[in-house]
């Protein structure tokens, strides 16, 4: 009860609307009609009043008012002496704000839940063991903290503990808990779970995830969809048919009652709530899948885009190096990459810690090495077992060896030497993601005619991403401005550009739709992006596109369903078979209808779902037919 009236005193239009209808209804019981018509019209006249003085503030603002019909079915019904009517037009005016409210709220319940969420206290640890409560915004890098049980990650640091168990699902959308283990990067906004762990701060709390995320919440709440003023738009000639509509009824009629039984029934609210309660709808799907859209008007040049170009390194692929063949003479392939391993990992080298990864991923540990010596940029060497190993460049093992080892087919090799003789190489490449074939023909299903990659990598290692990835167009060797100039002159329009670097960050400015791999990103690639994946997943991109469409889809079903109900009604009316009463309450509930359809935007659709368990998409063969450029 107390819920109700507090709701009711936050909409005092409506709370004032059903006091007079009290009132009114005691007056017509007591037999004092013209009290009661009196006292109703007054009041109706009055919310007119007000209704009409919005309407010329949006005229001088340039927007097109939409409450004209409601205005001129208020009077008009209080004319005719229809005032109980008159006053639930009131009604549905004052009602249709609230329902659009609370509306509004069950759609960006996901994009509110992240704010409510964000961390504001944090617990340090001091050098002395004593653990004292402070301020998020106080904590400084280098701060050890201690998260207890069940408690939110303040801040982006790296993990003390020997282990921790987290739930990330408020970053990235991931139901099940994640485990950790010392050294790793735990992400504030995460969730500790039934221990306590110790986390070094890594960055001020300004700098850290959660905040990255609630500040593009707060940008994509205050936002209004383009789309939004085509429904305001729309509506402009659905008003004058419908007053032309009545006049007609009048005058074939002669009964001037039909202009209100009319209008009753014509009032635009499904035009002005439908629209903005779907686009949030959108949004807050969007959110819940790791994916912030920070304007609503992204929704829909998502849903309509036609050309998607993707950065290569760290976008298409994982952006680190990685081991992916072992060419071995004369010794097995397992142990030639342990004894490359075993001097590897004193480099401090990509490739080799690459080399030493691949290694420890056998479940064979990794020997030791003695005598170990680095030659800057050509390769290590030391005694592994009695046995001296090269690793290096094939210059640097040709010189060491006197023979020139063979050459990768492709990819960067890794050469290998025993004893003084070439024992094999190993094959790193920066491989492509397992969900890019994927993502990339969801993608083609769903609309975009024209898949581009724009990199400023060679063009072979450019071609051979492109035929795994099955991508229909590659620009290579490209400076950032050559990646802008191609955006600008692709002819299939709107253009969605994908990216995570600080390179990346004018390309994804000038793209219809900017779309950053925030997850390791730059800040400067999500600053500038409209849209930011939050989870290391490309998968997310296709469901951005999918949940745009699904969103201008329900938002154009929730006004066409709202326009042929009020239509319907509005001949109905005009042939004298609907008073204006009963019209009245008919509208409230074409109002409803329209609403209750605009959230299914926050549903999933089909299309989601199935590219979501990757079900019905076949695997994407190499393509032979890549067109490749280099430069622009």
């Amino acid at each position: 009860m107390r819920t109700v009236l507090g709701r009711l005193a936050a909409h005092p239009v409506v709370l004032a609307t059903l006091v007079v209808g009290l009132v009114g209804g005691v007056l017509e019981v007591a037999g004092l009609s013209g009290a009661a018509r009196l006292v109703v019209s007054a009041f109706a006249l009055v919310v007119a009043g007000l209704q009409a003085r919005e309407m010329v503030a949006d005229l001088r603002a340039g927007r097109y008012g939409v409450d004209l019909l409601a205005v001129t079915a208020i009077v008009s019904t209080v004319a005719v002496g229809e005032y109980w009517a008159a006053l639930v037009v009131c009604l549905m005016l004052s009602g249709g704000e609230a329902l659009e409210e609370y509306a509004a709220g069950r759609a960006r319940r996901e994009l509110t839940g992240l704010l409510q969420n964000a961390p504001r206290t944090a617990h340090r640890k001091d050098a002395d063991g004593t653990v004292t409560q402070v301020d998020v915004d106080d904590v400084h890098v280098g701060d050890l903290l201690v998260v207890r049980p069940f408690e939110v990650v303040p801040v982006d640091g790296v993990l003390e503990s020997d282990r921790a168990t987290l739930d990330e699902s408020s970053l990235t959308g991931e139901s099940l808990p994640v485990d950790h283990v010392r050294g790793d990067v735990l992400l504030s906004g995460a969730v500790n779970g039934a221990e306590a762990l110790d986390l070094r701060a890594a960055a001020l709390a300004a700098d850290s995830q959660y905040q990255r995320i609630v500040a593009l919440v707060r940008e994509a709440q205050d936002s209004k969809a383009p789309f939004v003023r085509l429904a305001d738009r729309v509506a402009v000639p659905f008003t004058l048919g419908a007053l032309g509509l009545a006049v007609a009824a009048w005058l074939v009629s002669g009964d001037p009652a039909r202009i209100a039984e009319v209008l009753v029934v014509a009032t635009p609210c499904p035009l002005i709530i439908a629209a903005p309660v779907a686009f949030l709808g959108g949004m807050s799907r969007a959110a819940r899948a790791g994916v912030i859209v920070k304007s609503s008007g992204t929704l829909e040049q998502l849903a309509r885009a036609r050309t998607a170009a993707f950065d290569k390194t760290g976008t298409l692929t994982f952006g680190q190096p990685r081991v992916t063949d072992v060419h071995a003479d004369g010794v097995a392939p397992d142990d030639l990459l342990l004894l490359a391993a075993a001097v590897e990992q004193y480099s401090s080298h990509p490739l080799a810690q690459a080399v030493v990864a691949r290694a420890r991923a056998t479940g064979r540990p990794v020997p030791a090495a003695d005598d170990v010596a680095e030659v800057p940029a050509h390769g290590v060497q030391g005694t592994v077992e009695g046995r001296v190993v090269v690793v290096g460049s094939a210059r640097f093992v040709a010189r060491e060896t006197g023979t020139t080892p063979r050459e990768p087919g492709t990819g960067t090799g890794v050469h290998v030497a025993v004893d003084g003789r070439p024992a094999g190489h190993l094959t790193l490449a920066d491989e492509l993601r397992p969900e890019a074939a994927r993502t990339l023909a969801v993608l083609h299903r769903a609309g975009v005619r024209t898949t581009m990659v724009l990199t400023g990598d060679s063009e072979p290692v450019a071609r051979r991403i492109a035929a795994e990835a099955g991508v229909d167009d590659v620009r290579a060797a490209l400076l950032p401005q050559d990646k802008v100039e191609a955006i600008r002159t692709a002819p299939r329009r709107p253009v969605l550009m994908v990216g995570d670097g600080v390179n990346d960050a004018p390309v994804l400015a000038a793209a219809d739709v900017g779309i950053a791999m925030g997850a390791r990103g730059s800040s400067a690639a999500s600053e500038s992006a409209d849209v930011v994946v939050m989870v290391d997943d490309l998968s997310r991109v296709a469901r951005a596109v999918l949940v745009g469409q699904r969103t201008l889809r329900v938002a154009w079903q929730s006004i066409g369903i709202g326009l042929v109900m009020s239509v319907a009604l509005m001949l109905v009316a005009a042939a004298g078979g609907l008073p204006a009463l009963a019209g009245a309450w008919l509208q409230e509930l074409v109002d409803l209808a329209t609403i209750l359809w605009a959230l299914l935007a926050v549903r999933p659709s089909r299309a989601e779902r199935t590219a979501v368990m990757g079900a019905g998409t076949p695997p994407v063969p190499p393509r032979e037919d890549v067109r490749v450029r280099s430069g622009v």
